[in-house]
């Protein structure tokens, strides 16, 4: 790319001169930029001084182009068509909810809450261009730390410094099993009883599978009791507890959907504090959109307030 290394022409230049190639006339165009004639004569001839081209042939009764002016007036009309560009572009993201906002999904949470969100988001923000991207939470962190993504909605605590979490809610775990299964239906079942259970997990790199075997470290399941199935969804794990291979652990956003698509499945639930996960929205440390961050998070709290959850305030 070659770089002009001469006196750089001012944009009051480059707008006097257009001004002049679309009029021909000094006064006609002087007067439709709002400036004086014999300032629009000295920007034109300051910019074909800088450039080192004579733009005009002026005669007493008109103006002309130069061969030279007729081709640099298409430049110099590019240039104040993309500086008005710039300026718009800056004009629309002071607002907030504009312009495209890249926001990655857990895939435990996106078929349960995105339906909430994606509402929210046509109704409160139309002018929002919302793209979503569902990964496992460590590529979420890495598209986030990279640029690639400007928002996570995922389970905390994630404990990654350079990220700010915003809690939204927390939610139980319930035990999801065949119909015929001793635990099925109960409203008590202590934690314990998941240390001799046939648990069925999540394949590994999904936090939902750490956070299930955190719960049962907890109960007292050793660390070593086997997992000899696990899933790549949830809607493959609930499929295998229909299907008699064991019991799994599910949120209970979840539960609706999955265990809908079957008569096979019974769920019970743990006694009082049952296991439970936070969801959060998380992003960049004094992210440039910080506020407007807060004040979605904001939103979806209340519009959670409608799911078997239980809202985090701020602060909390």
């Amino acid at each position: 790319m070659s770089v002009y290394k001469g006196k750089q022409p001012s944009l009051a230049q480059l707008r006097a001169f257009v001004a002049v190639a679309e009029h021909l006339h000094f006064r006609d165009a002087a007067a439709a930029i709002g400036m004086s004639q014999p300032a629009l004569s000295g920007a034109v001839s300051a910019l074909e001084e800088a450039l080192g081209v004579q733009l005009l042939e002026r005669t007493t009764r008109k103006v002309l182009l130069s061969p030279a002016g007729e081709r640099l007036a298409v430049r110099a009309r590019a240039v104040l068509d993309a500086v008005g560009e710039l300026m718009e572009e800056a004009e629309a993201a002071q607002a907030p909810f504009t312009g495209v906002l890249r926001l990655g999904v857990i895939p435990t949470v996106a078929p349960y809450l995105l339906p909430t969100v994606l509402r929210l988001v046509h109704e409160r923000y139309p002018d929002l261009d919302l793209q979503v991207h569902e990964e496992q939470t460590s590529s979420l962190l890495e598209g986030l730390a990279a640029g690639r993504l400007d928002l996570l909605l995922l389970a905390v605590p994630l404990g990654v410094p350079g990220v700010t979490e915003l809690p939204l809610f927390d939610e139980d775990f319930v035990l999801v099993t065949p119909e015929d299964h001793w635990l099925g239906g109960r409203t008590d079942i202590p934690r314990d009883a998941l240390r001799e259970l046939r648990l069925l997990l999540l394949d590994e790199g999904h936090c939902l599978r750490d956070q299930a075997l955190d719960i049962c470290r907890e109960a007292g399941r050793e660390d070593g009791a086997a997992v000899t199935t696990t899933a790549a969804g949830l809607s493959t794990l609930v499929q295998l507890v229909a299907g008699g291979l064991g019991v799994t652990l599910l949120p209970r956003t979840a539960v609706t959907v999955e265990t809908g698509r079957t008569d096979h499945l019974v769920t019970g639930w743990f006694a009082d504090p049952a296991p439970s996960r936070r969801v959060a929205l998380a992003m960049r440390t004094g992210a440039a959109r910080q506020a407007e961050f807060e004040e979605l998070a904001g939103a979806l709290r209340e519009a959670m307030r409608a799911l078997p959850v239980r809202v985090v305030e701020p602060g909390r």
